[in-house]
């Protein structure tokens, strides 16, 4: 995080302007229960089947522990010894024996309490260590699930932990020692500046939380910058060609389809770490879709409109920029999601346009879609698909993104909630979070539909279990070759389950698993090798199976892509310059569509 504020720390502690910003934090506190009190009166009151759905799970929780007495007595009794021992060792400090730690070592692993302050501080020490001890017993009795259904527990695991999570001393001015230094430091200026972020972060009703500097960067210039033009566009995307940096360029282009649920530049972030500049330095002539932000006008687009409009427009506007016909193709995601709708379309027109498709953190088959899973069944559906209705026809991108977040709070919540609002930081830039932070809006048919097709019922990985455009899909009878890469920390496309999805290809399959994240994992430039990746040759039927024979390379797994899609290159061609087909240039990259605000 950034400083603190444009007011310099002194060793000379002054009562009288402590007073002083205290005062004025107040106020400013005061201002903002005024303005969220206004709000709550204002707001329509409702509490959302998918709000009820956490509760409920969590009661139900709470009535099956009487079926676990013994567990409980276990957990009493640990947790009794755990303060008891906690006691012992605030004793023994407090008779002078300064060489002992009243925190125990696994303290030193949580990233919440990695501040000195923590540990210089005997009350905040013991602070910290009161509320592990105590986590550590919350979580384990909210572990006795057995009773209850499988989802069932799986909602009430993640409701009762974000609780407890909450409730760490860290997030709170009171307990948290970090806070007390800051406010020594500064004489409270810390939270007066805290104040001002938390009133300019609360905006039209609700708080939205900033994760970065978003005016540190600009489209174009600082972020989305690889050369290119836009030479394509219809209403639900502009296709991007970007320009050649060799004399040569392999025969087929490569048409990258990003997600929708966020804009495109993920992949063209800045110059060093451009998944689109690094693909287009190995001599790739790259198209990338850059899809169209929807509002109410576009609340009735399909998943049908997004594969005849979107990959399949975007394979006929290729031939007719370069005059190639054959492709390879890269999905990421939801895009590697309608890659895998393409070719099963394709393979059912009788077409073989694309010679090669390459999957990034993509799932195909959904029976285990991971941590996500926990916000999407029937009745939390039904609640989104009315809130899209309430909204006027479509999923804000603030929801969405909140959903993720949740999913990791102490890292992209409260992280920020406590350097801006408690310690008085401003956000750092960072591309990636400036991209985080620029949401993408979902039209409300396709959205329900692909809740209710994919994730609900899991019927993409059934043969002819979907049609789209009137045609069945049935990705069992693709035969173009595929090279799937995940990442085995994701937590919104586990693993496991994109290799699932792998198996369902007749063709050759290559799996790479990368290390991070969903995007860290992907985002992992050849030129650092920050992350490495593991490999292995063969395809078994489980993903167990393959990870125990897989060797790791420490590398990033950039580098073998761009050996396996050589051999689907197609041979050399002279460097094409956007415009010089038959479609003309319409703007500069990165187009207009990127620049639509969600909000």
């Amino acid at each position: 995080m950034g400083k603190p504020f444009d007011v310099e720390t002194t060793d000379q502690f002054d009562p009288l302007e402590l007073q002083t910003n205290l005062n004025k934090a107040f106020g400013l506190w005061q201002q903002f229960l005024l303005r969220a009190t206004g709000a709550a009166l204002k707001a329509k009151p409702r509490i959302s089947a998918g709000d009820m759905a956490f509760q409920n799970s969590a009661l139900r929780w709470a009535a099956n522990l009487v079926w676990h007495p013994f567990a409980i007595a276990q957990a009493n009794y640990q947790f009794l010894q755990d303060q008891s021992q906690l006691g012992q060792r605030m004793g023994m400090r407090m008779l002078g024996f300064s060489g002992v730690s009243i925190s125990d070592e696994t303290s030193v692993k949580d990233r919440r309490f990695k501040d000195p302050a923590w540990r210089e501080n005997p009350v905040g020490e013991t602070l910290m260590q009161s509320y592990l001890n105590l986590a550590d017993y919350c979580k384990s009795l909210i572990n006795l699930t057995e009773g209850l259904p499988e989802h069932e527990a799986k909602k009430a695991v993640f409701f009762l932990n974000s609780l407890v999570d909450a409730l760490s001393p860290n997030n709170y001015a009171a307990t948290n020692p970090q806070v007390w230094k800051m406010v020594y430091d500064t004489q409270g200026a810390n939270l007066v500046k805290g104040m001002e972020n938390l009133l300019n972060d609360f905006q039209d009703g609700e708080l939205r939380i900033r994760m970065t500097d978003m005016k540190a960067f600009e489209l174009g210039k600082d972020i989305a910058t690889t050369p290119g033009k836009v030479v394509f566009r219809n209403d639900l995307m502009e296709l991007i060609q970007y320009s050649p940096s060799t004399e040569k360029v392999r025969k087929r282009p490569l048409l990258v389809v990003p997600p929708w649920i966020n804009k495109f530049y993920i992949l063209d972030l800045r110059e060093q770490n451009s998944f689109v500049k690094w693909a287009v330095d190995q001599g790739h002539t790259v198209f990338i879709i850059s899809w169209a932000n929807p509002g109410s006008a576009q609340r009735n687009l399909s998943f049908d409109d997004y594969l005849k409009s979107g990959t399949l427009a975007a394979l006929d506007a290729i031939e007719a920029a370069t005059g190639e016909r054959e492709v390879n193709v890269a999905g990421y995601c939801l895009g590697g999601t309608l890659t895998g709708a393409t070719l099963a379309w394709l393979t059912a027109n009788n077409d073989d346009r694309v010679k090669s498709a390459t999957f990034f953190t993509t799932l195909l088959d959904f029976s285990e879609p991971g941590e996500i899973g926990v916000f999407l069944d029937e009745p939390q559906v039904t609640a989104l698909e009315q809130r899209m209705e309430e909204n006027g026809g479509y999923l804000d991108g603030k929801n969405m993104g909140s959903a993720f977040n949740m999913l990791r709070a102490n890292d992209l919540i409260w992280s920020f909630f406590v350097n801006l609002y408690l310690l008085g930081k401003d956000p750092m830039p960072f591309d990636l979070l400036f991209w985080n932070s620029d949401s993408t809006r979902m039209p409300a048919a396709m959205h329900s539909f692909y809740l209710r097709n994919m994730y609900l019922e899991n019927k993409l990985c059934q043969p002819n279990g979907i049609k789209l455009l009137n045609t069945p899909l049935d990705l069992t009878k693709v035969k173009a070759p595929v090279y799937f890469v995940s990442a085995y920390d994701d937590h919104i496309a586990p693993w496991r389950s994109t290799y699932d999805g792998a198996q369902l290809f007749a063709g050759p399959v290559r799996f790479v698993l990368g290390q991070s994240g969903h995007i860290a994992g992907i985002i992992n430039p050849a030129s650092t090798d920050k992350y490495g990746h593991w490999v292995n040759e063969q395809l078994p039927a489980s993903s167990e199976e393959w990870f125990k024979e897989a060797l790791l390379v420490k590398k990033s797994w950039w580098h073998d892509w761009d050996q396996w899609i050589s051999q689907y290159a197609g041979g050399e061609n002279e460097a094409r310059i956007p415009g010089s087909g038959k479609l003309a240039i319409l703007s500069d990259a990165p187009g207009n569509y990127v620049r639509v605000k969600a909000s």
